[in-house]
């Protein structure tokens, strides 16, 4: 399998690069609209066809380039299904795995950051790793304040799924805001502040209610497009606009 961690800084959104080796096919998980032409560079340097965008829910602090992405490659664009994003061409749930090539992704339906999210669990060789997206972060994890959030489902969500996975198992988040790249499963269970071990649901809840965070900037930008695939609303800055900009293939 071909793994490549991609950064996008004004977000600090991680993109995620799966490519099988055998059969060429590859699929971006969390693509960001800003950085679709270093993502489709990276795929042709890497002498991949992109078969998959991945989301693993509805961002609200950047666009996603999955409709873009699609425009440009014809490739196919998966969203969880309970997102209701009636344009996805292949709707995520934790009763299918998702197949790219002969690479197999399980979803894992992790509620609570908002009430759709899903996190990516693979194997490569002797390596188990988990794309967890916003719901588990290094050190922290996704705010529950908005889009059918909730701290006592992101907290059953992270306990029942992803601290059972093994001690071993690598973490690779959604996001990371002071230049960290990976985490496993035993670090996050023993030293995350706000999750580790006999830190209760009570105390959780308490921990994340009193985190005061400001509303995110995209937003209300962000989310109507996404729940389009990256359909770009009207009235947007000039240079989102011309990335919205699409190019059907062929």
């Amino acid at each position: 399998m071909l793994f490549r961690q991609l950064f996008e800084p004004q977000s600090s959104t991680y993109t995620y690069l799966l490519g099988c080796e055998e059969t060429r096919k590859a699929v971006l998980i969390d693509p960001v609209l800003e950085t679709f032409s270093r993502d489709l560079d990276v795929v042709q340097e890497l002498g991949l066809e992109l078969a998959l965008t991945l989301d693993t829910h509805i961002h609200a602090d950047h666009l996603t380039s999955a409709l873009k992405l699609k425009s440009l490659t014809g490739c196919l664009i998966a969203v969880p299904q309970a997102a209701g994003v009636a344009c996805a061409d292949v709707q995520v749930t934790d009763k299918a795995p998702i197949e790219v090539g002969y690479l197999t992704i399980d979803a894992l339906f992790t509620p609570g950051h908002t009430d759709h999210h899903h996190c990516y669990h693979f194997d490569a060789g002797n390596t188990s790793a988990v794309l967890s997206g916003d719901c588990l972060l290094i050190d922290g994890c996704g705010r529950t304040d908005f889009q059918g959030g909730s701290s006592t489902d992101l907290y059953r969500s992270i306990h029942s799924k992803l601290f059972t996975l093994a001690d071993d198992t690598l973490i690779y988040p959604g996001h990371d805001y002071h230049g960290r790249f990976v985490s496993t499963v035993a670090q996050e269970r023993t030293r995350n502040p706000r999750l580790k071990d006999g830190t209760d649901v009570e105390a959780f809840t308490k921990i994340m209610t009193e985190l005061d965070l400001a509303y995110p900037k995209k937003m209300d930008l962000a989310v109507p497009a996404n729940m389009l695939c990256g359909q770009c609303p009207e009235h947007l800055p000039a240079d989102l606009e011309r990335l919205c900009e699409i190019s059907h293939q062929g």
